[in-house]
């Protein structure tokens, strides 16, 4: 069973109902190590769930982005309470993240303020600060590292992010511990129909990633692979988790894909070696410049999370 591999699953949803029962279930039956959110699963949650309708209406007349910050932070918060034994069990497991306002990017200021202002709120030292890795954001993630704070660093899509991050972690000490959240599936839904190799870049580029990552060692820092579900019958539910199960990785995964994965036989896979991924991308900039789909993707990323966040806003 996969939970006696050194891997972490952790689910990437959070909504209050959900909090109360399947989530719990799922850490007491030892599937799940973590849990992850964004601003597009907090959209999702407050506009169709009704377990945050008392709470919204006791907050009318604040600030649009305050009654936000307080559904949030609510369950964030429960959520860390819940993960706590598996925090002060394995420093390295137990972490709820909560992202940053995605409008501020570009603003290391704003970002770092707003980014210690969530973790003090919160309260729990198993929360992860979610910070895009764009230029303002690395500034802005070794700053929060420098006071303490556990950093998830999102939306990485190129190699060149994660060497930032990595600078960004290099000076972390104690306790305080980061992720670098590759995502994975959008590769391939944005070119399969215009590659000969399906269902390949997302993995080729994610362990390419990830063989960065675990050459730096550091010890703070983990591969965190993000975007892992599967979008369609083109593939099996599980196939990004299972392409990628390697050591010392964390798979974040959607309810259904955990739910799927829970009754699989994984074994825990060698990476694709450097001749084979070296091959892999001589032969893709025959077609396709991987520079530009990585920008490409980055500021769609943005641009979606930035959309879910004022969508929340105009619904509270």
């Amino acid at each position: 069973m996969y939970k006696n591999l050194n891997f972490s699953l952790w689910c990437d949803f959070i909504e209050r109902d959900f909090l109360d029962k399947g989530f719990k279930d799922l850490i007491s039956n030892k599937i799940i190590t973590g849990a992850t959110s964004n601003p597009a699963i907090f959209e999702g949650a407050f506009k169709n769930s009704e377990a945050y309708k008392s709470q919204i209406q006791s907050l009318q007349g604040k600030d649009k982005k305050e009654i936000y910050e307080e559904l949030a932070i609510y369950d964030i918060k429960k959520s860390a309470d819940i993960l706590k034994p598996l925090h002060d069990a394995n420093k390295n497991n137990g972490f709820i993240s909560i992202e940053v306002d995605p409008s501020l990017s570009d603003d290391t200021e704003g970002t770092y303020v707003e980014g210690m202002k969530l973790f003090e709120k919160i309260g729990m030292d198993n929360v992860m600060i979610k910070v895009p890795a764009t230029d303002a954001g690395y500034s802005a993630m070794k700053k929060l590292i420098n006071e303490g704070v556990n950093v998830n660093a999102t939306l990485i899509f190129s190699p060149t992010q994660a060497k930032n991050c990595l600078d960004s972690f290099s000076n972390a000490s104690g306790d305080t511990k980061s992720v670098i959240s590759i995502f994975v599936s959008r590769f391939d839904r944005k070119l399969d129909d215009v590659l000969s190799e399906k269902g390949k870049l997302g993995i080729y580029n994610a362990t390419k990633i990830y063989k960065i990552i675990e050459d730096a060692k550091n010890q703070n820092v983990r591969t965190l692979f993000a975007s892992t579900g599967v979008k369609g019958d083109v593939y099996k539910p599980t196939y990004y988790i299972e392409e990628l199960l390697y050591e010392n990785v964390i798979n974040t995964a959607p309810l259904g894909t955990i739910e799927s994965f829970i009754n699989e036989d994984a074994k825990i896979k060698n990476p694709i070696d450097d001749y084979e991924i070296e091959r892999f991308f001589n032969e893709l900039k025959k077609t396709i410049d991987i520079k530009i789909v990585y920008n490409g993707l980055l500021s769609e990323g943005l641009d979606s999370f930035k959309k879910s966040f004022k969508d929340i806003l105009h619904t509270l």
